[in-house]
């Protein structure tokens, strides 16, 4: 599956011909260069590793900065591997936003924000245990029972109680292509996506 790594820059709004206000997100998208072409016979797979973003040199280790000079690049920050490209490509190729046309779907991965520990309420939607009725003035957002007695004398895996949320690895697909700007290497999809600003998504065809 062809596609490219990017950066979220942020949110915006445009108009359709219609006149209808889209929210839409920003992404910066490319250029990646072909670090690795994994094949079958070599790494029992068929893959293409791409790399985006610059980064010094003096912060990669001695092995990367090998890995690099091999596909004749500068060090970079994200890699990412891309199986069934469906097109030939050699090392050190550079693929660019031209790969993706306006008006067509895509599929982005990238990193939720991070929330912390949180109550039932918040993390998976519970209504709390009722009104203040009956004494009850503080007990509006906790879980109220999580059904474990002297059978099963446990708590069942997977229960829905409070704790970290956020950080996960979300996947949005379907969301539209509304412009390809190439000049600036910028993406604009419909929507919102995971992740904070100058995070990276990795965008699938």
């Amino acid at each position: 599956m062809p596609g490219l790594i990017g950066k979220k820059i942020g949110m915006t709004s445009v108009y359709s011909a219609e006149g209808k206000n889209i929210p839409c997100t920003v992404i910066e998208a490319g250029p990646c260069v072909v670090t690795q072409i994994k094949t079958i016979e070599t790494d029992g797979y068929e893959a293409l590793q791409l790399a985006f973003d610059e980064k010094k040199e003096k912060r990669t280790t001695k092995a990367l900065d090998g890995h690099f000079k091999k596909a004749n690049t500068t060090p970079k920050k994200k890699l990412v591997e891309f199986g069934d490209f469906g097109a030939d490509y050699k090392l050190g190729d550079v693929i660019t936003i031209d790969i993706i046309e306006e008006s067509t779907f895509v599929d982005i991965t990238g990193i939720s924000k991070g929330k912390g520990f949180q109550g039932v309420v918040k993390r998976h939607g519970f209504g709390g245990v009722g009104g203040q009725t009956h004494g009850q003035h503080n007990r509006l957002r906790a879980p109220g029972s999580i059904g474990a007695a002297s059978y099963p004398a446990r708590v069942f895996k997977g229960m829905r109680m409070a704790g970290r949320m956020g950080g996960d690895t979300v996947k949005v697909e379907n969301l539209q292509v509304l412009k390809v700007i190439p000049e600036n290497n910028l993406l604009l999809v419909k929507g919102s996506l995971p992740g904070s600003k100058g995070s990276y998504v990795i965008i699938e065809k």
